[in-house]
């Protein structure tokens, strides 16, 4: 199997190659940036991953999500997820969880077990929630800030959240964090202003865009995880 990375071994050498595969990696969220996150990892070399999302797949799901096709609407999005990067690498080792991250939730997860946390979530609190607790353990984390209503992936941007301009999510972002004292976090975001929607209920979207930012995340991750720039 070692075959399938011999490009990233070429790429980065072998020690840091072996970096990778003792790494464990934990994704919130795996829709269209989190999906994405989670395949370029294990493409990449990444082992030891676990994932998690409460969410079904739905027919609105198709045009952004890369596990999805019209064989697995209704199902588990963390399930087919996992079935798919085995596919890839049957020698992964992948958790589910398959419930989303909350107060009622966030005991199940050691985050002081991981090297790297990745939140893909939209919602707010838990975001927070997620932040707090990678940096109280001293783990890594990159953010992800809002990618709907957005059609240009060439105005994504990596940055530290204080940074960041434009975005609503990273605003509000922004002051939640200062109020907890949070000093400094590594985001993507878009420089892009939001598209208007006629359907104020639910955001547009484009596969570009997310999957750009999802490649965006992980390209970090893996430069952070074995210290190249």
């Amino acid at each position: 199997m070692s075959e399938i990375f011999l490009r990233t071994k070429l790429l980065i050498g072998e020690e840091k190659f072996k970096i990778l595969q003792k790494s464990k990696v934990l994704v919130f969220g795996v829709g269209g940036v989190g999906s994405v996150v989670a395949e370029s990892l294990v493409r990449t070399g990444i082992k030891y991953l676990d994932i998690c999302d409460g969410d079904n797949i739905s027919i609105t799901n198709l045009n952004r999500q890369i596990m999805t096709d019209f064989n697995n609407i209704g199902s588990q999005k963390t399930h087919v997820l996992k079935n798919k990067l085995l596919n890839i690498n049957p020698d992964l080792i992948i958790n589910t969880f398959d419930y989303f991250f909350d107060e009622m939730t966030c005991e199940s997860f050691e985050f002081e077990n991981y090297d790297f946390v990745i939140d893909c979530i939209d919602n707010i609190k838990s975001k927070i929630m997620i932040i707090l607790k990678s940096q109280k353990n001293n783990v890594k984390i990159i953010s992800c800030m809002g990618t709907g209503n957005k059609l240009n992936p060439m105005d994504l941007e990596f940055c530290d959240i204080y940074k960041t301009s434009v975005c609503p999510l990273a605003r509000i972002m922004r002051r939640e964090l200062k109020k907890n004292n949070v000093k400094s976090l590594d985001v993507v975001y878009s420089r892009e202003k939001p598209r208007y929607v006629p359907n104020d209920r639910i955001n547009s979207s484009a596969m570009f865009v997310p999957a750009t930012a999802g490649l965006i995340i992980s390209s970090e991750v893996i430069k952070k995880l074995v210290n190249l720039e």
